[in-house]
């Protein structure tokens, strides 16, 4: 008869997942650390491992740093909120509407596409180096990861099932909130954790090349100013920043999906 072991064990799953991010993570120090000081790169050009951590640690001491990375995250909550909204009322409104999903088919295909980028000047000229150039960049390319999700999730409801709620007389709203609403919900999380990595991309990049307030305006300064040291503290610090968002997404999607089996299963394993 064997013991269940709790997740902080040495033998758990989740142990050996976090010994060996942890190991990986030991080893990239080590050679950002070995590379400059061995002379194979310049260190002016890529500082120690040691001394970006040691910049980023004087910078979390800084207000200005906590602004910047606030205006960067209002940024990218609000522009996801925005698209996920959207995006999840017109895939339910695409895809219960007979006729509805092929007359907007070929406009969703030609829309899709377009890299969020590509729209930089349009967001200049109309906004100019402010939020909603930021928003306009966040909303357009996450809307797009969770409309396909829906989508695809609406389209997935069993024809049984959907033939059996018409010949009970459930109205429309009825069969969107009872069959095809909990069918579509694990795609439409999956929008979500896709347009959330997404989100946080397109915000960083809106400013660091429009000159939106935020982090990535931030590291331009640094870079500009011949901050070098800075400048890679800033950069990991938006990756540390990425890494927490998708944590916190899939958290919210296990805890959302807690009776999908698929994360049954997830959790047993």
């Amino acid at each position: 008869m064997t013991r269940d072991r709790s997740p902080d064990s040495p033998g758990s799953p989740e142990f050996s997942r976090a010994a060996y991010g942890a190991a990986g993570l030991g080893a990239l120090l080590a050679l950002l650390e070995a590379v400059p000081r061995l002379g194979l790169v310049d260190p002016r050009h890529l500082p120690p491992a040691s001394e970006i951590l040691a910049t980023l640690a004087a910078e979390l001491a800084t207000p200005e740093l906590w602004a910047a990375l606030g205006q960067t995250m209002w940024g990218w909550a609000l522009g996801l909120a925005i698209a996920f909204c959207a995006a999840v009322v017109a895939g339910v409104v695409i895809g219960v509407v007979p006729g509805l999903r092929a007359a907007t088919r070929s406009t969703i295909e030609f829309l899709r596409p377009i890299p969020s980028v590509a729209l930089i000047p349009l967001a200049t000229l109309l906004f100019g180096a402010s939020l909603g150039s930021t928003l306009l960049l966040v909303v357009y390319a996450s809307f797009w990861q969770v409309l396909i999700q829906v989508l695809y999730g609406v389209a997935d409801v069993d024809a049984v099932a959907h033939d059996t709620a018409r010949s009970y007389g459930l109205s429309a709203w009825s069969r969107i909130r009872h069959l095809a609403w909990p069918t579509a919900l694990p795609y439409v999380m999956t929008g979500l954790r896709l347009a959330a990595a997404v989100a946080f991309i397109l915000a960083v990049t809106a400013e660091l090349v429009i000159g939106s307030p935020g982090l990535g305006l931030a590291i331009q300064v640094a870079q500009s100013g011949g901050a070098v040291a800075t400048m890679y503290a800033l950069v990991v610090l938006a990756g540390l920043v990425g890494i927490g968002v998708n944590l916190a997404v899939r958290l919210l999607e296990r805890r959302v999906l807690a009776w999908h089996p698929s994360i049954r299963r997830e959790a047993a394993a």
